[in-house]
């Protein structure tokens, strides 16, 4: 009968533990470029999320539970990206995904994260139609849309330009919807611009930039990231092209190689590392002492994306992916390292841009602007 009795026993905590998750750890996904021309973006973000984790885990981690993040390679690659959703959904079973990085991934993974009902809070994925017709999905950066439209502000007021050359990726989202952005601002303001295109496969930028030189342009407007912006400036700089440029997000960071050929020219970020104030000043501290490394904006918004989705957890007070969605829902984070998060009625935050100048290859913030 004791044995009876201990193996009910046994079979009956079992079950309560297979309700609960099976495990005393709550997993949160991540999806970035872990390796690849693009992985230092991943890397930032994989690091942010794990740098937050451990620090809630040294409190109390999530609902009690040790916070666990799972980091997953998509080689910037939407294909990819979808294989390692479905790696973390079937095999790792997390409870909430941290991710895509990209916004090209993270909308390759959206159609299978809204069929699963799985809470996503994305740190870095801006093109706007990540979130749209998406209750369960998230975002801790501002869209495309707004970030192009405080960059042609940015260009028009401070930098008084009239006449703009954007030269955009016609192959990636982000540099796409950026660029479109910028462009509906300068209708809307009455003033001249002219696009330029360039392929994902493209080296060479000379034909794009000598056009530009030719004519009557006061300001580039380059929307890409690091691995084409540190060619096309190096390209701009040996033909003698004189002209400010302005970039998105995807600059941040560029400074490591690119310091001399970036001086002087302008990018949006959501965050500075030389900001004061002290939930930034610490972070950066922590960052820095774990990572041996400065965290670029990345890396600080999936930071501030696990604090976000862990409190949505605790005032959800379950890991119910319908109660934590609705908790994202009515999310007040206000002691974030990139700006409170709140969201809106589409599950995107609406922020001041941080706009930052290169100076002997240091960040310097010369505005927070928005969009008018």
């Amino acid at each position: 009968m004791k044995k009876l009795i201990l193996f009910v026993s046994t079979l009956t905590l079992v079950f309560a533990l297979s309700a609960c998750g099976g495990s005393n750890t709550v997993k949160f996904g991540v999806i970035g470029p872990l390796t690849g021309e693009y992985s230092q973006y991943g890397i930032a973000v994989e690091n942010g999320a794990k740098l937050a984790a451990a620090e809630l885990n040294e409190a109390d981690g999530v609902l009690g539970k040790t916070l666990e993040i799972v980091a997953y390679d998509s080689k910037g690659d939407p294909t990819e990206g979808v294989q390692a959703y479905n790696r973390l959904v079937e095999q790792d079973e997390i409870d909430a995904l941290i991710g895509g990085t990209f916004s090209g991934v993270t909308m390759a993974v959206k159609t299978l994260a809204v069929a699963d009902g799985l809470p996503v809070l994305t740190p870095t994925a801006t093109n706007p139609d990540v979130t749209l017709d998406a209750a369960n999905v998230f975002r801790a950066c501002y869209t495309d849309s707004y970030q192009g439209s405080v960059a042609a502000v940015f260009a028009a007021v401070n930098l008084e330009s009239l006449n703009a050359a954007v030269l955009y990726n016609r192959d990636d989202a982000y540099s796409e919807g950026l660029a479109q952005a910028f462009m509906d601002e300068y209708d809307d303001r009455g003033l001249a611009y002219t696009a330029f295109e360039f392929g994902k496969d493209d080296d060479d930028y000379n034909a794009q930039l000598t056009n530009i030189k030719a004519g009557t342009y006061d300001v580039v407007f380059l929307p890409a990231y690091i691995a084409e912006v540190g060619k096309v400036l190096t390209q701009a700089q040996a033909l003698g092209l004189d002209l400010p440029f302005v970039g998105g997000d995807g600059w941040d960071g560029l400074e490591t190689d690119y310091a001399d050929v970036a001086e002087g020219f302008y990018f949006a970020n959501h965050y500075s590392k030389t900001d004061e104030a002290q939930v930034v000043q610490d972070f950066v501290a922590n960052y820095t002492a774990e990572f041996g490394a400065a965290p670029n904006a990345l890396a600080a918004l999936a930071y501030d994306a696990v604090y976000a989705m862990a409190e949505a957890f605790e005032d959800a007070g379950s890991a119910d992916a319908d109660d934590v969605i609705a908790a994202l829902a009515d999310l007040e984070y206000t002691n974030a390292v990139t700006g409170s998060i709140k969201f809106d009625s589409n599950g995107d935050p609406i922020k001041a841009v941080t706009i930052i100048q290169v100076v002997d290859g240091e960040h310097v913030v010369v505005d927070k602007v928005e969009s008018e």
